[in-house]
């Protein structure tokens, strides 16, 4: 499993929306860090509160579609405060190891005391740049990576570093809001949602222009089609985009 890292690294397992423009720039790496950074305390509270449970069952969901096994590796991208890593960790026991890799120091640092809870997972918790992450070519059984692929500087980068890092055959998916018509019914209630209780539920949480963010980065972010071509171009064998709860979220699922 050593041969997963490189550069030093070890492992130890013990309308238009112009009102609502939040000042955080879809795709400036810096300003998505410090974003993270802030919300991390509340993170998980707001996103149990804004989706009444419900991204726990659409990780779930994409854990289900990946059949992770004992024994294997696996990569949770952009990875936040863990809680898709950790479910990776049970999955793969008792011989298998998860890599948590995210760009934010405070999700990082949370997501190391939830493991904590359960020292027996094997994980690793890095801090890195999701076009850069440093890892070996070829060293991963599996990836996901939960509303990141939507924050990067380039996705295409993203999902070229993605298919380098897997193993012929391998699988990843990737879970993100999906990008809708603005002028279908999905597409309006999806506007409605962020901007009527997204974002109110966010400020009163002191916390509005960061969930404001969530309309503007979904402007530059490609639909489906668009995220499985991308996927092609970057050479996967199999690009699936699934949607989920009513258009409103999207499961790419690729092969390697």
């Amino acid at each position: 499993m050593h041969g997963v890292f490189r550069r030093g690294w070890t492992l130890d397992c013990d309308g238009d929306g112009s009102q609502w423009n939040s000042p955080v720039k879809p795709g400036d790496p810096a300003a998505v860090e410090q974003l993270f950074d802030a919300v991390a305390p509340r993170y998980d509270r707001l996103n149990d509160l804004l989706s009444l449970g419900l991204h726990r069952h659409w990780k779930r969901q994409l854990i289900h579609w990946m059949r992770p096994a004992p024994g294997e590796t696996w990569l949770d991208l952009c990875c936040g405060t863990g809680d898709l890593a950790l479910a990776l960790a049970r999955a793969v026991r008792p011989a298998g190891l998860v890599i948590g890799l995210d760009a934010a120091a405070q999700p990082l640092e949370l997501a190391r005391q939830r493991h904590q809870r359960t020292p027996w997972l094997c994980l690793e918790w890095l801090q890195g740049d999701a076009l850069d992450t440093g890892l070996a070519d070829h060293c991963l059984d599996g990836a996901v990576m939960a509303y990141g692929l939507r924050n990067l500087r380039d996705p295409a980068a993203g999902l070229l570093e993605l298919k380098r890092l897997l193993k012929p055959g391998a699988r990843a998916g990737i879970l993100d809001f999906n990008k809708l018509d603005p002028d279908g019914a999905p597409g309006r209630f999806q506007r409605f949602y962020l901007r009527k209780l997204v974002v109110p539920v966010a400020a009163s949480a002191g916390l509005r222009e960061h969930y404001a963010y969530l309309e503007a980065s979904l402007r530059k972010f490609p639909d489906g089609k668009a995220q499985e071509q991308l996927a092609r171009q970057a050479g996967f064998s199999m690009a699936s985009h699934r949607p989920l709860m009513a258009e409103q979220m999207g499961a790419l699922l690729l092969k390697a």
